[in-house]
């Protein structure tokens, strides 16, 4: 399944330009995992891939503090989402000078500025997230810099299972990570699954 997913992705891109694919789904379902290895095994092909994820557009918590939605980070609302499509925008475009993009550290649960570099010799963008098929501003503008959308999906015990285990590994105790998942995360992924039907592609990732 992996050979045929590289295959496409490496497929995106005309000889000469940059592709972005984008990958979404609801969280835990596995879209950083399925970045991770697509941008491995295209690396080992000598196929020129980097990964910038969505999460580096998170709003920093003192940002989430003004405007009083810290206790809901992860929302739609707590991304700088015009300041990802404008990212995009550059990355399909600039070709003459490296393209820095935010990254996302999970230990501390920050946004990093400038710490993914995109050199002009990339050839493929993926890119990966919860929201790259909503339907209210700025998302729509976001899907059309996509070359292709992947929808990923596992079943939803096995989801909120790891959803769990990521709370608990990054600091909460087990009963503040199944009531975030429960408060925040589950209905995040109900607006995320409404957008399935947007996507090019859909991905059983148990069969990965």
């Amino acid at each position: 399944m992996l050979d045929r997913l590289t295959d496409r992705a490496r497929g995106l891109s005309d000889p000469g330009g940059r592709a972005i694919l984008g990958i979404t789904g609801c969280p835990g379902a596995g879209k950083s995992t399925l970045a991770h290895l697509l941008v491995q095994a295209l690396h080992k092909g000598g196929f020129p891939a980097v990964w910038v994820p969505m999460d580096g557009f998170h709003l920093a918590d003192a940002a989430l503090d003004r405007l009083g939605r810290r206790d809901r980070k992860g929302a739609i609302d707590t991304f700088d989402g015009h300041g990802y499509l404008a990212t995009l925008r550059r990355l399909r475009d600039e070709f003459d000078n490296p393209v820095y993009a935010p990254d996302f550290d999970r230990e501390i649960e920050q946004p990093i500025a400038g710490s993914i570099a995109v050199d002009p010799a990339t050839r493929l963008i993926v890119t990966e997230g919860n929201y790259l098929l909503s339907r209210t501003d700025p998302w729509p503008r976001i899907r059309e810099q996509l070359t292709e959308a992947w929808y990923v999906e596992v079943a939803d015990d096995l989801r909120l299972t790891r959803l769990v285990a990521r709370h608990v590994r990054f600091g909460k105790p087990p009963e503040a990570a199944r009531r975030w998942v429960a408060e925040v995360d589950e209905p995040n992924a109900r607006l995320i699954a409404s957008t399935r039907d947007r996507a090019d592609l859909h991905i059983d990732l148990s069969q990965l």
